[in-house]
């Protein structure tokens, strides 16, 4: 006997399935990332796994990468149109990386398999991750040119297995155009094993419970998660909520605008890009799918996180967007910062309008970006290695505390490369990873703090760097200030410095985005992430919080009384509060 009416599922059967369906994406991450070969897969978990209905409705997702999550589903669109219901079997896994169909950029490869029980479609799985490198003209595809075949090798919807079979040809092309392909045919498995967990789970619920008892319960998950949704809009002042917020250049240009409004009405939300920049000469432009993902995550955060993920927290949310916008790339527009700069910059508008609507729930921006290093240098034999780190910066302030220091833009949850792991495959060494005194905005409630990050080559080098926040740093909200800047330094074996990104100390500002900068041997790359916005006016802070982050040197003496009105003995390090009040009678 079923556990499935002719309309819904009962409480217990639901949770299981429900259940079941979380724990097949965390199987899939669990096997990807234990298998693969690279490390920016292995240890950086720079990848995502998703399951879908037969409709290709998202059912689950695993909590990796949230920019990647939304956009996956275009990409499985691309490859049903591609190949057809007819063309589309068991034993078929299908790959892509095109921007312009479903991908987001060209590192970012997305591999789909159709999921069949007893020749019955049951769903598909997808697994997306950032490869190391694809080709293009600087490593790891960061070559910030000003044309899309400048990143890589752009593959559009193929098989790369079929019947369980492996592409040999399709295979050769790709290993043809990395510079890593010693990582290349082990991450193709890992991806394999991943999506092949996924059958195996789907499958097995689907005997164990009956092909019509799960797909009732996948379709009366994502209604359950529309309507958890729908309530949480509902809480939200109708009304228009605008904001903008910006990416430093696009290596051409500056200052290069995403201008959002919000349209809250009932339990609906309409996101409007109207008044956001054109398309851009450099690498900085987004994809529709990308564009998307990064709306549904921003959104997420403020609305109903806790609630299963799937398809129902996208319905209540409509897109608008412009046809001529650097968030609507079209071909040939590179898009190589897409993921890192620009969807974290619509992030940051989003949240500067929520703001305004829900003042009392929204943090200050996050240092908004991934800032992504990636490095091509030679050992002592003369072979070139290729690795990525991510050094993170510090989130927003909150309403209820102090932003999270060093930790991965809302865009991923992705790890910086440990030191450890680094110096064992690579010719480096890490000198510093480190708090950044004075990085982090203040407020009632401070934001996080970044970090100073140093890297010591052991050979000759080539350095490309995705980041931004090098004009102005991270906006506070509710009268919160903004954070200091990021900023690039080489130092010479000499231990002199030269800033090559961002602003100068005699105020000049040098574009950030690089690509194969070199460096000797023996020299330092070092780069400095900011931290989040203030939440809240900083001279409401009590003084007592303010002398502890003194003394825990997240700031110094001189921004305690500067930003927060509090005078700090510098020789006995103690709370002069009467110096204190009076200073801050004087500032309010």
């Amino acid at each position: 006997m079923t556990a499935a009416t002719k309309d819904r599922l009962d409480p217990v059967t639901f949770e299981v399935l429900r259940n079941l369906f979380e724990y097949t994406c965390a199987r899939m991450t669990t096997v990807l990332q234990k298998s693969s070969f690279s490390p920016v897969l292995a240890e950086m978990v720079d990848f995502s796994n998703a399951i879908y209905d037969a409709d290709l409705q998202l059912l689950c997702q695993a909590a990796n990468c949230p920019v990647h999550l939304a956009a996956m589903k275009f990409s499985a669109e691309a490859v049903l149109e591609r190949f057809g219901p007819d063309d589309i079997n068991e034993g078929d896994v299908f790959v892509l990386n095109d921007p312009y169909q479903g991908g987001t950029h060209i590192p970012d490869m997305t591999f789909t398999i159709p999921v069949f029980h007893h020749g019955v479609l049951l769903g598909y799985a997808v697994s997306r991750g950032h490869w190391m490198d694809l080709g293009g003209g600087a490593p790891g595809g960061y070559a910030w040119g000003n044309h899309i075949t400048t990143e890589g090798l752009r593959l559009p919807p193929l098989k790369i297995f079929r019947n369980g079979e492996v592409n040999e040809d399709l295979l050769a092309i790709i290993l043809n155009n990395t510079r890593t392909p010693h990582f290349v045919r082990g991450d193709l498995q890992a991806h394999l094993g991943a999506l092949r967990a996924a059958e195996s789970e789907l499958c097995a619920a689907a005997e164990r419970y009956g092909i019509d008892t799960v797909t009732t319960a996948m379709k009366e998950i994502q209604a359950y998660t529309e309507r958890v949704v729908r309530k949480s809009i509902e809480r939200i002042p109708d009304g228009e909520y605008e904001a903008e917020d910006y990416a430093d250049t696009d290596g051409f240009s500056e200052n290069i605008t995403v201008n959002v409004k919000l349209t809250i009405k009932g339990s609906e939300i309409l996101v409007d890009f109207a008044g956001s920049d054109p398309q851009c000469e450099g690498a900085i432009n987004s994809p529709y799918a990308n564009t998307v993902s990064a709306v549904f995550y921003s959104l997420q955060f403020f609305l109903a996180p806790e609630v299963p993920q799937n398809q129902g927290m996208f319905n209540p949310i409509s897109i608008k967007l412009p046809d001529d916008c650097w968030l609507n790339a079209k071909w040939p527009a590179p898009t190589i910062g897409c993921t890192t700069i620009t969807s974290s910059k619509i992030t940051s508008a989003i949240w500067q309008a929520l703001a305004k609507a829900i003042p009392e729930q929204v943090t200050g921006s996050t240092f908004a970006d991934c800032n992504g290093i990636f490095v091509a240098v030679r050992d002592e034999t003369g072979q070139s290695n290729v690795f990525a780190d991510l050094p993170a910066g510090g989130w927003g302030g909150t309403p209820f505390n102090d932003g999270m220091n060093v930790t991965q833009d809302p865009l991923g949850n992705c790890m910086n490369l440990p030191a450890e792991v680094a110096e064992l495959l690579f010719p480096v060494a890490y000198e510093a990873f480190e708090l950044r005194k004075d990085s982090a905005g203040s407020g009632r409630h401070r934001g996080g703090v970044g970090a100073v990050f140093k890297m010591r080559f052991l050979g000759n080098a080539e350095v490309g760097m995705e980041t931004s926040r090098t004009k102005e740093g991270s906006p506070g909200v509710n009268g919160g200030q903004r954070s200091t800047v990021q900023r690039l330094t080489r130092i010479g074996t000499d231990e002199s410095t030269e800033v090559i990104g961002g602003l100068t100390p005699n105020g000049q500002w040098i574009n950030p985005l690089i690509a194969g900068f070199p460096f000797k041997a023996g020299e330092t790359f070092m780069f400095e992430s900011t931290g989040g916005g203030g939440w809240g006016n900083p001279l409401d802070r009590p003084p007592g919080d303010v002398l502890e982050d003194v003394l825990d040197e997240y700031i110094s003496i001189e921004t305690a009384q500067r930003d927060y009105g509090v005078v700090i003995d510098s020789k006995s390090m103690v709370l002069d509060e009467d110096a204190t009040a009076k200073y801050r009678d004087n500032r309010r």
